[in-house]
């Protein structure tokens, strides 16, 4: 028995890389089988699933946010069953091997993609033949893989997200990210891709998340793609795409816009609008198409924007960050994504270590510590303004707060807000719906000089739009000279206790 297996991040996620390689695997598929896990199951117990099936081979797809729970499960397995052949794959392994633990514990580590390459070690070592323990497998023509789409499972269609791609590799050259040591861009045959979307569809298919690079890379082949899912439209069918943020022509801007409202995302990379920055790492992009496409994007069609920022790039201090974070506020995405910098295994933002001053965690995720213009309390503010930013101004739930909370100076604000929350809460996570109501009120009718009767009616807006049942205490003192806001140190710290 061959297994292959990873551990997701989340329950609906499905691994497309898995499917891949069990597509593959030719004559030794019937004796392969696919387990996922979730990195919140205990080690132990994966252990215990995965002997279950008495495997003779175990392949892991190892990621940044899966390698230390996956050195566990492997290093318990080894201690076990010391016969078992354990391999590794998967963007974590495929650099830096001879630095990583659980590499230490693996009997082969396939560096690349493993479509071929792992059913043919697998193949080696069923018939006895010798293989090295690091293999490194070149990229596969695409028109002789086979594709996964088939072992998506009824219920993986019924709740889980289904990722795609109609093309691998980027063109471009960002150095944070590991695309940037691709050597093509290749497609797949379109004929033969929508027909498998054709298969997935009439099997109750409606959400596809696509992970192609570049979705608007090759604009024909995008339009052929928006129009075979435009004829299919029904009320359950969403998309999502990754765009390309200053290349958007007219064909591709009007099949955008016959979307209706909740059918499409797209996530549109600006990360810096520093030009010196995104020269320092060979990122090409022009910043007037960008807002102007942004623009067009949020006045012209239902699509639900999704715009990326990195903190913490090299070149880039405060100030700069500040001035890009203010810029795409004003262009109004619905979401943006402050991410912090981490170094990925083999990226060549490792470059700028010295010349930078670049330190990052040892650790997975590999976030930046500090940069020569970002010190480690800076950092440290700005991973905060990142956490509260996902919680307030992306969660949907302070639409009109956050108009007041912002005011003319967004970035400037909602960093006075998040060290004011910080220094009240102690917390980032676990923190309950009715009490950021609570904090939000305080410092906008606080801190923050708003007027109380304009905060409050505010909040009690968007607190009726969110249908939280948690009634927050500005609401429940309303009528009564809402005493109980002024108490925030007090209830601060019965918060604290009972969290």
């Amino acid at each position: 028995m061959i297994l292959l297996t990873t551990l997701n991040a989340r329950y609906f996620h499905a691994s497309l890389g898995l499917r891949y390689l069990l597509a593959n695997m030719g004559e030794l598929e019937p004796r392969t089988r696919l387990l996922e896990f979730i990195i919140t199951d205990r080690p132990i117990d994966i252990v215990e699933k995965l002997l279950a099936h008495r495997p003779r081979i175990v392949g892991f797809g190892v990621y940044i946010w899966n390698v230390q729970e996956t050195l566990q499960v492997v290093a318990a397995l080894k201690q076990i069953a010391p016969e078992l052949v354990i391999v590794l794959g998967g963007p974590e392994v495929s650099h830096e091997t001879g630095e990583q633990a659980i590499v230490g514990w693996a009997d082969h580590v396939i560096t690349g993609p493993g479509d071929w390459a792992f059913p043919e070690l697998c193949r080696q070592l069923i018939n006895g033949e010798p293989a090295g323990k690091l293999i490194h497998a070149e990229p596969p023509p695409l028109s002789r893989l086979n594709l996964p789409y088939r072992h998506y499972t009824a219920e993986d269609i019924a709740h889980r997200i289904l990722y795609v791609e109609a093309s691998r590799g980027c063109p471009f050259k960002c150095e944070f990210c590991l695309s940037a040591l691709d050597q093509t861009t290749q497609g797949y045959d379109l004929d033969r891709f929508l027909e498998e979307m054709e298969l997935l569809h009439e099997r109750g298919a409606r959400h596809f998340k696509f992970v192609d690079r570049t979705f608007n890379l090759n604009v024909k082949t995008s339009l052929r793609i928006l129009e075979f899912f435009l004829e299919r439209l029904d009320e359950r069918l969403f998309l999502h795409f990754e765009v390309i943020p200053d290349h958007l022509p007219d064909p591709l801007k009007q099949a955008l816009s016959r979307f209706p409202p909740g059918s499409l995302q797209l996530e549109v990379g600006v990360q810096t609008f520093n030009p010196e920055v995104q020269q320092k790492i060979s990122r090409k992009q022009n910043d007037e198409k960008t807002e102007a496409n942004l623009s067009w994007l949020r006045q012209h069609t239902h699509a639900h924007l999704h715009a990326d920022l990195i903190v913490g790039l090299p070149g880039e201090d405060l100030a700069s960050f500040a001035q890009g974070f203010n810029r795409l506020v004003r262009l109004d995405p619905h979401e943006i994504q402050v991410g912090v910098l981490k170094r990925l295994r083999g990226a060549p933002i490792a470059r700028h270590q010295e010349s930078c001053g670049l330190r990052f965690n040892p650790h997975p995720p590999y976030n930046i510590l500090r940069t020569d213009r970002l010190d480690f309390p800076t950092l440290q503010r700005l991973n905060r303004f990142a956490r509260y930013w996902d919680l307030v101004g992306n969660s949907g739930r302070f639409r009109q707060s956050k108009v007041l909370l912002l005011g003319s100076d967004p970035f400037g604000r909602f960093l006075d807000f998040s060290d004011w929350l910080h220094a009240t809460l102690g917390q980032t996570h676990q923190i309950a719906q009715d009490r950021l109501f609570d904090r939000v009120f305080q410092w906008l009718s606080g801190e923050a000089g708003v007027d109380r009767e304009t905060a409050h009616a505010a909040l009690a807006a968007d607190l009726h739009a969110s249908g939280i049942r948690n009634i927050p205490k500005f609401m429940q003192n309303e009528g009564r000279g809402d005493k109980g806001s002024a108490s925030g140190s007090r209830r601060s710290r019965q918060e604290r206790h009972l969290a």
